[in-house]
């Protein structure tokens, strides 16, 4: 990358705000009276919107469920949010600013709301693993092209 490319990237935060929040507990109050050995499973997805030039949303949504055999002890989900400026990207280079680099700042904010929230629904605290999001873009990218790829070769 050359000198005068580096110059003319810019990438800012203008703003970090939770966008959703919610917490179900169906199965409350009789799951209290239970031993606490839960299955939970964690699902992330990001997204990405234009807003103006160079302006983007990116809302990283992490939703947790836990299980005691098979009844739901909670359901607990996060859509943090950002504002960031992005300019002087190409387009790869701004697919991976959007689904990996910005996520990455938003995680540790929704890890700590669910925290919170999971706490405040009195369940046993949950702390969330760090994230590769660099592994899951390029994951998620390789998944397209192969899935490119298999339609070109049906056609």
């Amino acid at each position: 990358m050359s000198e005068q490319q580096q110059v003319s990237q810019h990438f800012e935060i203008q703003k970090v705000y939770l966008k959703d929040v919610s917490l179900e507990a169906p199965n409350s109050p009789m799951i209290f009276t239970e031993q606490w050995q839960p299955q939970s499973e964690v699902r992330l997805e990001t997204g990405a919107t234009p807003l103006a030039d160079d302006l983007f949303e990116v809302v990283l949504t992490v939703t947790v469920t836990s299980k005691l055999g098979d009844r739901t002890a909670y359901l607990a989900e996060v859509q943090q949010a950002g504002l960031f400026t992005l300019r002087g990207f190409d387009e790869p280079q701004m697919g991976h600013m959007l689904h990996a680099f910005c996520p990455n700042i938003l995680f540790p904010f929704a890890r700590e709301e669910l925290a919170s929230l999971i706490g405040k629904g009195g369940f046993p605290a949950l702390l969330l693993n760090p994230i590769n999001f660099d592994g899951l873009y390029m994951q998620r990218l390789q998944q397209q092209q192969a899935a490119a790829g298999a339609t070109q070769a049906t056609h």
